[in-house]
């Protein structure tokens, strides 16, 4: 069983898990500054390529003193993905970052999430060194979550 954990939003990325092998990937985007979109072509090929058997995304909502401008671009991301996962048939179920972070003994400290994943993974240290590879470590944590949690049927799927 392949599985996908995906941080969403411009700045997102994505991990699998599969057997001992774990594959990290910042989501492809197109564009400068704030005209950045999610490269869906890019996406779905290399989703296709990895060939997920099912996939976890965060669940998130707007934040509040968050603009308008960056709300709606959040959203388009995270539409974007849900979109190319939906194409490519992959199905798709949703976890709060409460309940991943919970279930890992994490709190909302994002640097102790990404700490966290290296200690899991040691092999992904090199891909996870920087403060900025934050996105690339929850995603990988949330495929983590989802591999110990989605048989049990614990997902908050919608």
């Amino acid at each position: 069983m392949r599985i996908l954990g995906i941080d969403p939003g411009i700045n997102g990325a994505f991990a699998s898990i599969y057997k001992d092998n774990i594959t990290l990937h910042d989501l492809p985007t197109a564009g400068e500054g704030k005209h950045r979109i999610i490269a869906t072509a890019v996406l779905a090929h290399q989703l296709k390529e990895l060939a997920p058997t099912f996939a976890v995304m965060e669940r998130v909502h707007a934040m509040p003193r968050q603009g308008v401008s960056s709300s709606f671009r959040f959203g388009q991301a995270f539409g974007a993905i849900e979109g190319v996962l939906g194409a490519l048939g992959v199905s798709l179920s949703y976890v709060t970052p409460a309940t991943w972070k919970r279930a890992l003994g994490l709190s909302s400290d994002k640097d102790e999430a990404r700490l966290r994943a290296i200690q899991l993974y040691p092999a992904a240290a090199e891909n996870l060194q920087r403060r900025k590879d934050i996105d690339r470590a929850e995603a990988l944590l949330i495929a983590t979550w989802a591999r110990d949690n989605i048989a049990r049927g614990e997902t908050d799927a919608a």
